[in-house]
């Protein structure tokens, strides 16, 4: 049976039918109203209306930023949205007929590369998505991992550099401070400040005023020497703490997604490096395999409907 997917993003809501084989049959989007919370919980309702007309669906899957509990029913909390314990999934219910689940975004997109992507047919599966922050999912022997209060794989917030930079989430020295695409902006300011292998980004940030993903995303695919060290950087940062949670998770591959993953090997080969250099015990176990994530832009979609379906089968 086909389920409905949504993912509500910070500026878009992306919505589709998706078939148990994680085919999308039919999508929508429109945009997020971010400052307006009401109107966000009729844009999801409005939307699963029009994507289930015309469709067997079983259930719906909202993947939402932010803390959910473990009943996959509350948003605790999310940072762009103001949603403070707020009862999602009741709310929903309330002026919906379908069976209803809520899931963070990062965690419908790690099950959707292990259902369907770069995680398939394998147990253990550990996915960082590498966007402006940095996001994770774990799948372990072949379950999503949530965590006791619903709040688990929170991977961006692993703590890299004692007393390090200040993160956003109040702690300092966190990944999503070294190996994230703001990071990635900030090293490649830093390299055009010092001139030399960075002469071509100081001229581009004087043409435009600034660096932004998509200019230093060009540098890099045209090989310019100081983007391509400034993404060094980044994945020597990422590889490092691939190695600690390798430690803790022993999974069978690391899966890499977000904008700054389309940089392809050139982002995973300094991290498999940095990774060799700092695992413990090298060479006394199997290594994972580090790969880049297939589903791209529709993971989100995707990942909430299967786990909707999964929800709905074990009711």
């Amino acid at each position: 049976m086909h389920a409905i997917g949504i993912d509500i993003g910070g500026t878009k809501i992306a919505g589709a039918v998706v078939s148990e084989t994680g085919d999308i049959l039919v999508e929508d989007r429109v945009a997020t109203q971010a400052g307006d919370s009401e109107a966000i919980i009729d844009a999801v309702v409005d939307m699963i209306e029009r994507l289930a007309a015309g469709h067997s669906v079983t259930a719906a899957g909202v993947a939402a930023p932010g803390f959910i509990d473990s009943a996959q029913s509350t948003v605790y909390y999310t940072p762009n949205i103001n949603w403070r314990n707020e009862p999602l999934r009741e709310r929903l219910l309330a002026r919906l007929t379908l069976d209803i689940t809520i899931d963070n975004d990062a965690n419908a997109a790690g099950w959707a590369e292990y259902r369907f992507g770069a995680g398939r047919n394998l147990n253990d599966m550990t996915m960082l998505t590498i966007g402006t922050g940095v996001g994770g999912a774990i799948v372990s022997q072949g379950r999503l991992f949530r965590g006791g209060f619903g709040t688990g794989a929170e991977l961006g917030h692993l703590r890299v550099v004692p007393d390090g930079l200040p993160c956003g989430c109040g702690a300092r020295g966190c990944i999503e401070q070294y190996g994230s695409g703001r990071a990635l902006l900030r090293m490649a300011n830093e390299i055009a400040d010092v001139g030399g292998i960075g002469l071509a980004l100081a001229d581009a940030r004087n043409v435009h005023g600034h660096l932004d993903g998509a200019i230093v995303g060009d540098l890099i695919a045209a090989g310019d020497p100081g983007a391509v060290h400034a993404l060094q950087q980044l994945g020597q940062w990422l590889g490092q703490a691939c190695a600690s949670l390798s430690a803790v998770l022993d999974p069978e591959v690391f899966v890499f997604g977000g904008g700054v993953s389309t940089a392809g090997d050139l982002l995973l080969d300094p991290i498999r490096e940095s990774y060799r250099q700092n695992v413990p015990a090298r060479g006394y176990h199997p290594e994972p395999d580090f790969v880049i994530a297939e589903l791209v832009n529709n993971a989100g979609v995707v990942g909430a409907a299967d786990l909707a379906r999964i929800h709905a089968q074990e009711l």
